[in-house]
Formats: structure tokens, C-alpha cells, sequence
């Protein structure tokens, strides 16, 4: 089999939180992640360098807890805290296809993710 060039050397793909859950309501479907890691994998293993944004709304969605009478800034914790459950899905998935990944954040948690700077 011959190795196919990678037609970009880096991409960003954005998985909305939706994507995750698939046919479910909320949540993430197992099925459905493993699908999404294969498909990854296989665009890594061309040779393409990926950054992944992944949401959260599958979870919770900040600007619903705002309609609600949340207060704002919570709101969007917890949105942000949905977003890096799903990245810690997704991480799990690919690094059990021996893709090396990394989670990153701007809420400090350092345990789980590391710390986002913008230079």
C-alpha cells in the first residue's frame, strides 16, 4: 500500500459537542466517538499535524444556564467544564489507538488539562 501525502501539513477540526452525542439526546455515544477517533487516526497517520476544538454542548450549553437566570460567568464554567469532559472522551479514545494527544484549558485544572497562555 502506498502512503498517500497529507494534502495539508496542519488542520483544525471543531467537533461540536452534538457531533459527540450522536443519536442520543445528550451525552456521548460511545459508538460514535470511537468512529470519530478512527477517522482522526487516520488523517494523523498521513502525516497531518491536527488541533481539535471540541464543544460542549452535548453537556451543557452556558448561554441556556444565562436564559434560565444563571449568572453568566458560572454559566460558562460549566460550559467550559462540559468542553473538556468531551476532550477527555475524545483524548481516552485516541490514545488507545496509540494516537499521543494533549487537553488543554483556559479554567486552571491542572489534574486533567494543561493551562492555555496566550502569548
Amino acid at each position: 500500500m502506498v502512503k498517500q501525502a497529507p494534502h495539508y501539513k496542519r488542520i483544525l477540526l471543531k467537533l461540536s459537542g452534538e457531533a459527540l452525542a450522536g443519536d442520543k439526546a445528550f451525552g456521548i455515544n460511545h459508538d460514535t466517538i470511537e468512529r470519530i477517533a478512527e477517522e482522526i487516526k487516520s488523517i494523523h497517520g498521513l502525516g497531518t499535524e491536527i488541533a481539535i476544538v471540541v464543544g460542549g454542548g452535548n453537556i451543557f450549553r452556558g448561554i441556556a444556564g444565562t436564559a434560565q437566570g444563571m449568572d453568566r460567568t458560572s454559566s460558562d464554567y460549566m460550559g467550559m467544564l462540559a468542553t473538556v469532559i468531551n476532550s477527555m472522551a475524545l483524548q481516552d479514545c485516541l490514545e488507545k489507538r496509540n494516537v499521543y494527544t494533549r487537553v488543554m484549558s483556559a479554567i486552571g485544572m491542572s489534574q486533567v488539562a494543561e493551562p492555555y497562555i496566550r502569548r
